[in-house]
Parts: structure tokens; sequence; C-alpha cells
């Protein structure tokens, strides 16, 4: 039995079957796809979590590292200054080689 569209009822329901197919795969790949980006989103939500995790604990190494070592360098420093003071302050001072000297310079001999 034709209808006027010129299919036979088994014809109607074959293509009719097919579209249900192609709209349900449609839904399926709909699906997929929101699965995987669900999954990819959370992914990269665990993986800044832990970057982020690593990178502050990693700058608070830094930190304290160079926290101690600013602070060893100016004790250092210190500890220089202090020793180039007690040398200056034992050094004999001979003024009449520097009275000599500063003549000779502005006198021009030197």
């Amino acid at each position: 039995m034709e209808q006027a569209s010129g299919f036979s009822m088994t014809e109607q329901d074959i293509l009719r079957h097919l579209l249900d197919l192609e709209a349900q795969s449609l839904s399926l790949v709909t699906d997929a796809q929101a699965e995987a980006d669900r999954r990819v989103a959370e992914a990269e939500n665990r993986n800044r979590s832990r970057y982020e995790e690593r990178y502050l604990a990693e700058t608070a190494a830094l930190e304290e590292r160079y926290g101690k070592e600013a602070a060893a360098a100016k004790e250092d420093f210190r500890r220089q200054l202090e020793e180039y003071r007690q040398s200056l302050e034992t050094m004999p001072v001979d003024r009449a080689a520097f009275c000599k000297l500063v003549d000779a310079c502005l006198e021009g001999d030197f």
C-alpha cells in the first residue's frame, strides 16, 4: 500500500527509524562531547591546583633561602668592614711623608 508521498508504509517506517537513530546518535555524540569537556576541565583544574601548590612551595623555599643568604652576605660585609676599620686604626701614619707628598703635588713635582 502506497501513501500520497510515494513511499510504502514499510519505507516510511524505515525512514522514521533511521531518523530516530540519527537523533539518538546526535544525542550520544553531544553527551560524549559534554563528558569529554567536563573531564578536560576537571583535569585542567587538577593540574592548575598542583602547579599552584608547587609554585607556592618553591617560591616560599626560594624566598627563605634568599633571606638567609642576604642576611649572611650582610653579616659578612659588616665583618669585613669592621676588619678594614681595625686595620686602618692599627696602621702607622707617617705624617712627615704625607706632608712631603702633598707639597710635591702642590708644587707640580709629582
